[in-house]
């Protein structure tokens, strides 16, 4: 990490929160803690997400979980890309220069965080599909059409932010944790306008469209059912509860995620489009939203915990897992330990 030097020839080491700097500690102590929390929180979560898919075959019945879990590896992949700057602030030695490091680093994080947008609106027009054409939903959207498009996912948003290398343009500020990404890599309007043109716009546009016509089409579904519903209860004389549309219930959870997405990344468009096109840069704000827009990373797990209830359901049974590896480890180092006659699957609290 490069050092800045004052009058008195004392080093202090470059941060973008200088409020955060400790001579005792003698490096960016708030920008330290947030990045190495957030990529803690990343890195766990997103590992438990896809153990979690892993031992609940009934998530893998949905085509969106093969999304789901393209992003829950992406966001994986961004949880070990922050563990470079971590490194850096903590004054570890990187194998290669800052100015390299720094455009690698900005790239691969921008790449996945791409990826992971380019997935919600394939997950939107995955929903569309399934309530627009339910009967020809299957013959539409089969496993080897939805691996072709994870693939063509990740060839675009690398094609897509790979002008950066070229120095056309910067790609976005999360290696400004970096000196010389803070002060010498500099945003282009044209490559900006690029990125907002060929990733953002279309993406955001796809998702609103998508979205407002499934839950149009659900909300029609069920104006249909509760009269059909009525009419028989007038005939037969029996009431019956109104079966709302099937697919809502999921689409709505689809929903929390993309527009959490969106909430935390705004900013930081909205940032990015602003110093652009006007050449003036903040760097407390750069970092701050930046780093809210990287935290989206973990929010996923903790929408579909609170959300989803298959996904509930095999979070607790690969906890109980766990908990039984623990439990027939510990039994087995100790001879002497009763062995308990209940169940296996799980732990007996």
């Amino acid at each position: 990490m490069n050092f800045t030097w004052d009058g008195n020839q004392s080093s202090r080491p470059f941060c973008l929160l200088a409020f955060g700097y400790l001579e005792t500690v003698s490096f960016c102590l708030l920008e330290v803690l947030i990045i190495v929390f957030l990529t803690i929180l990343i890195i766990s979560g997103n590992i438990i997400v896809i153990f979690v898919f892993h031992c609940a075959p009934l998530l893998n019945h949905h085509t969106t979980s093969y999304f789901i879990q393209t992003m829950a590896y992406a966001d994986l992949l961004v949880g070990v890309s922050c563990l470079v700057p971590s490194l850096s602030l903590l004054h570890y030695t990187l194998p290669i220069e800052e100015s390299v490091t720094c455009q690698i680093f900005g790239f691969v994080v921008s790449v996945l965080k791409s990826v992971s947008m380019a997935s919600l609106a394939c997950i939107s027009i995955d929903r569309y599909i399934a309530i627009t054409k339910p009967l020809t939903y299957n013959t539409l959207v089969t496993p080897w059409r939805l691996r072709l498009c994870i693939f063509l996912i990740w060839l675009y948003s690398t094609l897509v932010f790979l002008p950066s290398f070229f120095h056309w343009g910067k790609p976005g500020y999360h290696g400004d944790v970096f000196q010389w990404c803070a002060e010498s890599w500099h945003t282009d309007p044209y490559f900006t306008l690029f990125i907002v043109m060929m990733l953002y716009a279309p993406a955001a546009l796809i998702v609103c469209f998508t979205y407002f016509n499934i839950f149009r089409i659900c909300q029609q579904h069920t104006k249909e059912i509760s009269k059909r519903q009525a009419r028989f209860s007038s005939q037969s004389g029996e009431t019956g509860e109104v079966q709302g549309c099937p697919d809502k219930r999921y689409a709505m959870v689809l929903f929390r995620i993309t527009s959490v997405f969106y909430i935390l990344w705004l900013p930081y468009i909205i940032y990015f489009l602003l110093e652009s096109s006007t050449g003036h840069s903040n760097r407390f704000a750069s970092f701050l939203t930046t780093w809210l827009a990287i935290s989206n990373s973990f929010c996923n797990c903790i929408i579909y915990s609170l959300s989803n209830s298959v996904f509930q359901r095999g979070l607790k049974h690969l906890s109980g897992a766990v908990c039984t590896s623990c439990a027939s480890q510990t039994t087995a180092k100790d001879p002497y330990t009763v062995r308990s006659k209940g169940p296996t699957n799980g732990c007996n609290i």
